[in-house]
């Protein structure tokens, strides 16, 4: 729900559950067609609703002196930089002779220490998600804050963006975490329309919504996995998915279930709690568009509950004009698991999988000659290169042990005119959901034709606490000449791509003056890792889950302005 804030919405909102409560059978029946004691009830309650909506709608900040926002030359077009995921920032003009030279500029507070959005930047200004602080526009060159628009949740994408008929007004469309999909006015933050598509009464919305030709799609995964943690719980019933939504209203043009049919009871405990299966198979990822084909790509997680589906731990290719499904390969099947099992509680399933889903989304390339792979990493520690047509595998190579919080968390990059695929290695231990073998953290390079390892860039710890892994399990970003990554205890690395060879580093374990005047302090790099745009590195410096050093700075780097980078 958007709001003016949470003490807003929680205020009004219980004085409207209250009418509620007095209105019997509501949603039931048009007004007209009840008694006249229940027609007042509802007429008490239609009214309560539309003041909660008044009283709670965005209130936007007045117009600082920094003025409003200017909506050309907007980068990235999605999360993957790009419609195919490959994280490649063409326009970026970091390279191997200017990197001695890049510096921090500013740093700004924010409101989570476990920061989940990606900006979105303009010519002159960045658009952020702050956590539950909502949608905040700041002045490019200064940090000045031209315009805040409250929300009344997580705010756990990337921010996306539409242009309007005639191309000067903007719409931003953001994944609020535990609510829907939000539009909002890039000019001034004026609420828009807001969109919960899919079937599922409790969504969890984590991969970013990708935005084409006035169609938003957007990934769906579900709260029952964490919801299973209660005893009392029948665990589960609930689909991944992925929808079509309209970016004029948000209305829903289409949505597939990533399991196709729905649960049934399996079980029964304590004469009164029914168990349900199959479930799960959530898209934590955003999908990855293939407009020559038609078609739109996407990974999926495990399942919550058995019996396991054919679907979890696969890649999907829909077609885009309807959402019905083109092809479907499952990597890992029989891989059931929720939070309880990390409880020992009764719902954890029996036997239980070992968590190796799809979390990044896959990667589309055409390599010279016209040819083209989708390249999906798995948290096995599995790379699978497939055709995009069929998917039918090309290639396999498996660089890490992989694992629940191992393998290939995030996200990969490629720079398909130079024949590379660029993997980062997370291989953080998760207890007995930590797969076999050494583990291998790191940066690896390979050959896109073949597979082949081109180099490799190992992690080190900067301690032997379970807080400083040095694995990289945040997504990796390029420029035309170098990667950049960000590892689990903070240190953010630039390589250069040919070679592996480490160029630059920035420590962000340390307290920062951030420019809103908010305690700020650096922490684990992980989530959606670095942003280029021009000459500017962005990134997030903490993410306080999986007993990681949380942080909140946003950490804005450019090419010879400010401090020293390694201060």
């Amino acid at each position: 729900m958007v709001g003016q804030g949470v003490a807003c919405s929680r205020r009004h909102l219980m004085v409207l559950l209250g009418m509620m409560m007095t209105a019997p059978e509501i949603g039931r029946a048009s007004v007209a067609h009840r008694p006249r004691g229940q027609r007042a009830a509802c007429r008490t309650t239609i009214a309560a609703l539309m003041l909660t909506l008044v009283l709670c709608s965005p209130r936007v900040a007045a117009q600082p002196a920094c003025g409003p926002p200017g909506l050309q030359q907007l980068a990235p077009v999605a999360w993957g930089f790009d419609l195919e995921n490959t994280r490649l920032a063409k326009k970026s003009t970091i390279s191997r002779g200017n990197i001695g030279r890049l510096t921090l500029k500013w740093v700004y507070g924010l409101a989570t220490d476990q920061p989940r959005s990606m900006p979105l930047v303009s010519g002159d200004t960045m658009f952020v998600g702050d956590g539950g602080r909502g949608i905040v526009a700041l002045d490019r060159e200064s940090g000045c804050e031209r315009w805040r628009a409250p929300l009344d949740s997580e705010v756990g994408s990337s921010i996306s963006f539409a242009r309007e008929a005639g191309g000067k007004e903007v719409r931003l469309v953001v994944a609020m975490r535990d609510e829907g999909i939000f539009a909002l006015n890039a000019r001034d933050g004026e609420a828009g329309w807001f969109s919960k598509p899919g079937d599922n009464p409790v969504p969890l919305y984590s991969g970013s919504p990708l935005v084409h030709n006035n169609v938003v799609y957007v990934p769906g995964s579900s709260l029952e996995i964490a919801l299973s943690l209660n005893p009392f719980y029948g665990c589960c019933e609930t689909s991944g998915g992925m929808s079509a939504i309209s970016v004029e209203d948000g209305a829903v043009l289409w949505h597939r279930r990533t399991i196709p049919g729905l649960p049934k009871v399996t079980g029964r405990r304590l004469l009164f709690i029914e168990t349900h299966g199959p479930s799960g198979a959530p898209v934590w990822g955003a999908p990855t568009l293939d407009r020559k084909r038609g078609l739109l790509f996407f990974g999926t997680g495990q399942n919550y509950s058995h019996p396991a589906s054919a679907t979890s731990d696969a890649i999907f290719a829909l077609n885009t004009s309807d959402g019905s499904v083109a092809w479907l390969r499952q990597f890992t099947a029989n891989d059931a698991y929720n939070l309880a099992c990390n409880a020992g509680g009764p719902n954890c399933p029996d036997p239980v999988g070992p968590d190796i889903d799809f979390g990044a989304p896959p990667v589309l390339v055409t390599l010279p000659g016209s040819r083209d792979l989708l390249i999906a990493g798995q948290k096995s520690g599995d790379v699978h290169a497939m055709d995009p047509q069929t998917g039918d595998v090309v290639w396999q190579r498996k660089l890490g042990r992989g694992g629940a919080l191992g393998g290939i968390h995030w996200g990969m990059a490629a720079h398909s005119q130079k024949g590379i695929l660029v993997v980062p290695m997370s291989d953080l231990y998760a207890g007995d959901l930590t797969g076999v073998g050494d583990a291998r953290p790191g940066v690896h390079a390979l050959d896109l034709e073949t597979g082949r390892t081109l180099w490799s860039h190992p992690a080190s710890a900067r301690c032997p606490d379970r807080v400083c892994w040095g694995g990289f399990s945040a997504a990796i970003s390029l420029s035309p000449e170098l990667v950049f990554a960000g590892t689990l205890d903070g240190m953010l690395h630039v390589l250069d791509l040919q070679t592996g060879e480490l160029l630059w580093s920035h420590d962000s374990w340390r307290n920062f003056d951030a420019i809103n005047g908010v305690p700020t302090s650096g922490g684990a790099f992980d989530a959606h890792g670095p942003l280029l745009v021009d000459d500017l590195l962005i990134v997030s410096s903490g993410y306080g889950s999986f007993s990681q050093r949380p942080g909140n700075a946003l950490l804005v780097f450019q090419i010879g302005a400010g401090e020293s980078a390694d201060e």
